[in-house]
């Protein structure tokens, strides 16, 4: 049996045991070292690396073996091995960070089935440190997840369709949901850092830059400046306050490379500061605006929740679904453009004039009803223009519209006719100035709405 040596610069890290190949031997045995620089390779008596996976920002990752399980279940140790020379402050923030990995990883990984289960975490003293000072490791012992990331999944077949971006989205939406009720935020969602399971499942990965939310409005963490070039949103490179937008911006720029093929580097114009995605990939109206919403520059303007974005895509269930059943995905292209902004209805041109003759007639009614009752030129003015500004508000409101025009007109015409307020004035009096004061102000609006019109048409 082969087992690999875990320490940096090893010259000949692969050590071959033919005695382990022995199910007793391999089961009783206490401890083996390497033959070249004398490390402990069987990791607190119990795990063996056997093949080396990959090395990232913060240490190296090996597949190994549980001795102390039935079947020697497979699981990932990472060792915690910065790149680079750091110095004396960021090798302890890169030591939080790992450290954080394996809290999270506790906290929640044991918890949602789409998270990684952490099973060990320790340190390894050692001899052979620099100035004849014992050599100091750490190590965290995940579950292995068995399959290929969305990295090398693009790399073999190919750029993604529109349904398996889908489906990617909602079950990254759903573990960010969970993540963010927890009050924590990945801060390196990326295609490497989510994993396809043979079976099919999608599974985030890679917990070591989560940060903490901490309780209380306006006083989240700070970043530390640690997030994957392309995919962290302006705010995070800035070292500025991270928001669970934060998430929802990377896991849109991990989607529009899947859905296109190329990196982030190339879809983003650095001259007009903009995502230029789309003229690359042919999707339905809505996932795009989806898409651009949450590649917002300012976190305010993106969606500010993981179940905001998901509710779009999946149907809600009714009252008597059981807890726990499946939604399905929607049809985006039939979703109702409203989903992702509601507007409100604009008014069509008939609509204004109508609005517009309904306010002068009122107006012409008011003016014969109020003078007897406000003799003075200066408050009549101002009760009018008051009374009429509140029916101008109440119909852009659309608190009256339609119908609603004429009947209140009949209604304010025969309160005024029936009244003291008609001042001794014949019928026909009174319908004229109402009627004359509805087509001025018709008159009067047509004209603005013609000079808008071809002013917008010139500039």
């Amino acid at each position: 049996m082969e087992i690999l040596c875990t320490r940096p610069g090893c010259p000949r890290p692969v050590n071959s045991f033919a005695d382990l190949d022995d199910s007793n031997t391999l089961s009783t045995v206490q401890q083996k070292f390497c033959i070249s620089c004398g490390m402990p390779l069987i990791l607190v008596g119990r795990y063996l690396p056997v093949k080396r996976l990959g090395r990232g920002g913060f240490g190296t990752a090996y597949l190994a073996r549980d001795r102390y399980t039935p079947g020697m279940r497979r699981c990932v140790v990472k060792q915690f091995q910065p790149a680079g020379e750091l110095s004396a402050e960021q090798m302890q923030i890169a030591r939080q960070l790992f450290e954080r990995e394996a809290e999270v990883l506790e906290q929640l990984g044991n918890t949602h089935p789409q998270i990684p289960d952490l099973f060990a975490f320790f340190p390894l003293e050692v001899s052979g440190g620099s100035h004849g000072q014992p050599a100091r490791f750490f190590y965290l012992v995940q579950e292995f997840i068995d399959g290929q990331n969305l990295e090398e999944e693009l790399a073999q077949k190919g750029k993604f369709s529109e349904a398996e971006i889908l489906e990617v989205l909602q079950e990254i939406l759903k573990i960010l949901t969970f993540v963010h009720s927890h009050h924590s935020i990945h801060r390196d969602i990326k295609p490497a850092n989510i994993m396809r399971e043979r079976t099919g499942k999608v599974v985030l990965l890679d917990f070591g830059a989560v940060k903490q939310i901490a309780q209380g409005a306006g006083n989240l963490d700070r970043s530390t400046g640690i997030y994957s070039m392309g995919f962290a949103p302006p705010e995070q490179m800035t070292g500025s306050s991270v928001f669970p937008s934060t998430d929802l911006y990377a896991l849109a720029v991990t989607c529009i490379c899947l859905l296109t093929g190329k990196p982030a580097s190339e879809l983003f114009d650095s001259y007009t500061n903009q995502w230029n995605w789309r003229p690359h990939a042919k999707v339905s109206k809505q996932l795009a605006e989806v898409f651009d919403k949450m590649l917002k520059a300012s976190p305010s303007a993106r969606f500010q929740s993981a179940e905001e974005v998901l509710a779009i895509f999946t149907q809600r269930s009714s009252k008597n679904t059981p807890t726990g059943a499946k939604t399905f995905p929607v049809n985006v292209t039939q979703a109702p453009p409203t989903s992702i902004k509601q507007t409100k209805r604009k008014f069509s041109t008939l609509e204004i004039l109508f609005g517009a003759a309904f306010t002068g007639f009122e107006g012409g009614l008011l003016f014969i009803g109020l003078q007897t009752l406000l003799p003075t030129p200066g408050i009549l003015i101002g009760v009018l223009v008051l009374v009429l500004s509140l029916l101008i508000f109440a119909q852009n409101r659309r608190f009256i519209e339609g119908k609603d025009l004429p009947i209140f007109a009949v209604i304010t015409g025969l309160i005024v006719w029936f009244s003291p307020l008609r001042g001794g004035l014949a019928l026909d009096v009174v319908l004229i100035a109402a009627v004359g004061a509805a087509l001025s102000a018709l008159a009067v609006t047509a004209l603005f709405r013609l000079v808008y019109v071809i002013l917008s048409r010139i500039f």
